[in-house]
Protein backbone atom coordinates (compact mmCIF):
# COMPACT_ATOMS: atom_id res chain seq x y z
CA UNK A 1 0.00 0.00 0.00
CA UNK A 2 2.57 2.60 0.59
CA UNK A 3 4.12 1.90 -2.70
CA UNK A 4 0.87 2.81 -4.32
CA UNK A 5 0.30 5.72 -2.42
CA UNK A 6 3.89 7.42 -3.19
CA UNK A 7 3.59 6.66 -6.59
CA UNK A 8 0.51 7.93 -7.30
CA UNK A 9 -0.17 10.54 -4.46
CA UNK A 10 2.94 11.81 -2.51
CA UNK A 11 4.10 15.12 -4.18
CA UNK A 12 7.64 16.05 -5.45
CA UNK A 13 7.31 18.67 -2.37
CA UNK A 14 5.07 20.96 -1.03
CA UNK A 15 4.87 24.85 0.01
CA UNK A 16 2.46 26.55 1.52
CA UNK A 17 1.48 28.50 -1.26
CA UNK A 18 2.30 29.19 -4.64
CA UNK A 19 4.41 32.59 -4.16
CA UNK A 20 6.51 30.32 -2.25
CA UNK A 21 8.06 29.29 -5.57
CA UNK A 22 10.84 30.96 -6.93
CA UNK A 23 12.68 31.51 -10.07
CA UNK A 24 15.64 30.46 -8.46
CA UNK A 25 14.27 27.10 -6.83
CA UNK A 26 12.62 26.36 -10.92
CA UNK A 27 16.09 27.09 -12.42
CA UNK A 28 17.94 24.80 -9.58
CA UNK A 29 15.52 21.73 -10.49
CA UNK A 30 16.10 22.71 -14.57
CA UNK A 31 12.37 23.44 -14.77
CA UNK A 32 11.35 25.63 -18.27
CA UNK A 33 7.49 25.42 -17.44
CA UNK A 34 5.04 25.20 -14.74
CA UNK A 35 1.59 24.29 -15.49
CA UNK A 36 -0.63 25.59 -12.09
CA UNK A 37 -4.12 24.87 -11.18
CA UNK A 38 -6.44 27.99 -10.88
CA UNK A 39 -8.78 27.71 -8.02
CA UNK A 40 -7.65 27.47 -4.58
CA UNK A 41 -4.19 27.11 -6.12
CA UNK A 42 -3.92 30.77 -7.51
CA UNK A 43 -6.86 32.54 -6.34
CA UNK A 44 -9.89 31.12 -4.41
CA UNK A 45 -12.54 28.71 -6.62
CA UNK A 46 -15.20 31.85 -6.08
CA UNK A 47 -12.89 34.55 -7.21
CA UNK A 48 -12.89 35.49 -10.56
CA UNK A 49 -10.24 37.52 -11.01
CA UNK A 50 -6.34 37.47 -11.12
CA UNK A 51 -4.63 39.90 -8.35
CA UNK A 52 -1.50 41.29 -8.44
CA UNK A 53 0.22 38.67 -6.60
CA UNK A 54 -0.67 36.26 -9.10
CA UNK A 55 0.13 38.16 -12.17
CA UNK A 56 3.16 39.39 -10.38
CA UNK A 57 4.43 35.99 -9.97
CA UNK A 58 3.73 34.83 -13.41
CA UNK A 59 5.39 37.54 -14.85
CA UNK A 60 8.28 37.16 -12.66
CA UNK A 61 8.69 33.51 -13.90
CA UNK A 62 8.16 34.72 -17.41
CA UNK A 63 10.70 37.52 -17.35
CA UNK A 64 13.19 34.89 -16.31
CA UNK A 65 11.97 32.47 -18.93
CA UNK A 66 9.46 29.77 -17.28
CA UNK A 67 6.42 29.80 -19.09
CA UNK A 68 3.40 29.52 -17.15
CA UNK A 69 0.36 27.32 -18.85
CA UNK A 70 -3.05 27.04 -16.30
CA UNK A 71 -4.22 23.82 -16.34
CA UNK A 72 -7.99 23.52 -14.82
CA UNK A 73 -11.03 21.36 -14.28
CA UNK A 74 -12.79 24.75 -14.49
CA UNK A 75 -15.29 25.47 -17.08
CA UNK A 76 -14.53 27.36 -20.12
CA UNK A 77 -16.24 30.48 -18.93
CA UNK A 78 -14.29 30.25 -15.85
CA UNK A 79 -11.12 30.21 -16.57
CA UNK A 80 -11.29 32.18 -19.80
CA UNK A 81 -12.55 35.36 -17.68
CA UNK A 82 -9.87 34.57 -15.56
CA UNK A 83 -7.04 33.61 -18.45
CA UNK A 84 -7.76 35.84 -21.74
CA UNK A 85 -7.75 39.34 -19.90
CA UNK A 86 -3.77 38.81 -18.91
CA UNK A 87 -2.61 36.79 -22.26
CA UNK A 88 -2.60 33.94 -20.13
CA UNK A 89 -1.96 30.18 -21.58
CA UNK A 90 -4.76 27.77 -20.28
CA UNK A 91 -6.60 24.32 -20.44
CA UNK A 92 -10.18 24.37 -19.18
CA UNK A 93 -12.30 21.61 -18.55
CA UNK A 94 -9.20 19.55 -17.96
CA UNK A 95 -10.58 16.88 -16.71
CA UNK A 96 -7.54 16.07 -14.24
CA UNK A 97 -5.96 13.21 -13.26
CA UNK A 98 -6.55 12.02 -16.97
CA UNK A 99 -3.71 12.55 -18.05
CA UNK A 100 -4.84 13.70 -21.64
CA UNK A 101 -4.32 17.26 -21.12
CA UNK A 102 -1.21 16.96 -18.95
CA UNK A 103 0.38 15.64 -22.41
CA UNK A 104 -1.56 18.67 -24.42
CA UNK A 105 0.31 20.82 -21.77
CA UNK A 106 3.25 19.98 -22.47
CA UNK A 107 3.08 20.07 -26.20
CA UNK A 108 1.47 24.11 -25.68
CA UNK A 109 4.81 24.45 -23.46
CA UNK A 110 7.05 22.72 -25.92
CA UNK A 111 8.88 21.14 -23.30
CA UNK A 112 9.58 17.58 -21.79
CA UNK A 113 8.32 16.01 -18.80
CA UNK A 114 11.38 16.74 -16.88
CA UNK A 115 11.54 20.10 -17.67
CA UNK A 116 7.65 20.85 -15.86
CA UNK A 117 6.66 20.98 -12.66
CA UNK A 118 2.86 20.91 -11.80
CA UNK A 119 1.51 22.84 -9.37
CA UNK A 120 -2.11 22.08 -7.42
CA UNK A 121 -3.64 22.29 -4.21
CA UNK A 122 -5.48 18.36 -4.88
CA UNK A 123 -4.07 15.25 -4.44
CA UNK A 124 -6.82 14.02 -6.44
CA UNK A 125 -6.46 15.82 -9.46
CA UNK A 126 -3.09 17.74 -9.64
CA UNK A 127 -0.51 15.40 -7.53
CA UNK A 128 -2.29 12.20 -8.78
CA UNK A 129 -2.47 13.71 -12.72
CA UNK A 130 1.21 14.70 -12.33
CA UNK A 131 2.52 12.16 -10.49
CA UNK A 132 0.65 9.76 -14.09
CA UNK A 133 2.19 11.59 -16.41
CA UNK A 134 5.79 11.42 -14.23
CA UNK A 135 5.87 14.95 -13.99
CA UNK A 136 6.92 16.84 -11.34
CA UNK A 137 4.60 18.66 -8.68
CA UNK A 138 4.21 20.61 -6.24
CA UNK A 139 1.20 20.82 -3.57
CA UNK A 140 -0.17 23.83 -2.19
CA UNK A 141 -2.37 24.53 0.72
CA UNK A 142 -6.04 25.54 -0.69
CA UNK A 143 -6.26 29.31 -0.38
CA UNK A 144 -9.58 28.92 1.04
CA UNK A 145 -11.23 26.06 3.69
CA UNK A 146 -14.25 26.46 1.53
CA UNK A 147 -14.72 24.22 -2.12
CA UNK A 148 -16.71 23.88 -4.67
CA UNK A 149 -19.04 20.70 -4.40
CA UNK A 150 -17.54 18.75 -6.90
CA UNK A 151 -14.07 19.11 -4.77
CA UNK A 152 -15.95 17.93 -1.36
CA UNK A 153 -15.42 14.53 -2.30
CA UNK A 154 -11.92 14.84 -3.44
CA UNK A 155 -11.30 16.88 -0.16
CA UNK A 156 -12.26 14.00 2.23
CA UNK A 157 -10.49 11.04 0.16
CA UNK A 158 -7.84 13.55 0.08
CA UNK A 159 -7.81 13.93 4.40
CA UNK A 160 -7.49 10.16 4.66
CA UNK A 161 -4.56 9.78 2.10
CA UNK A 162 -2.64 12.67 3.77
CA UNK A 163 -3.06 11.55 7.07
CA UNK A 164 -1.71 8.03 6.26
CA UNK A 165 1.22 9.98 4.56
CA UNK A 166 1.79 12.04 7.85
CA UNK A 167 1.49 9.06 9.82
CA UNK A 168 4.27 7.00 7.70
CA UNK A 169 6.27 10.22 8.04
CA UNK A 170 5.89 10.98 3.91
CA UNK A 171 4.76 14.13 4.31
CA UNK A 172 3.98 16.92 6.91
CA UNK A 173 2.94 19.85 5.04
CA UNK A 174 0.80 21.78 7.08
CA UNK A 175 3.48 22.92 9.10
CA UNK A 176 6.81 22.98 7.20
CA UNK A 177 7.50 24.69 3.76
CA UNK A 178 11.16 24.50 4.97
CA UNK A 179 11.72 20.92 2.44
CA UNK A 180 11.63 23.13 -0.38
Amino acid sequence: MKKLIEKYFLPSEYVNRFSDITVEMLKNKNKKAVMIDLDNTMVAFDDPNANDEVLDWIKNLEENGIEVLILSNGNRNRVEKFAVPHDLKFIHSARKPLMKNFHLGLRMLNVTKKEVVMVGDQLMTDVLGANRVRVDSILVLPIKDKDGYATFLNRRMERIVMKWMDNKDLINWRGNSDNV
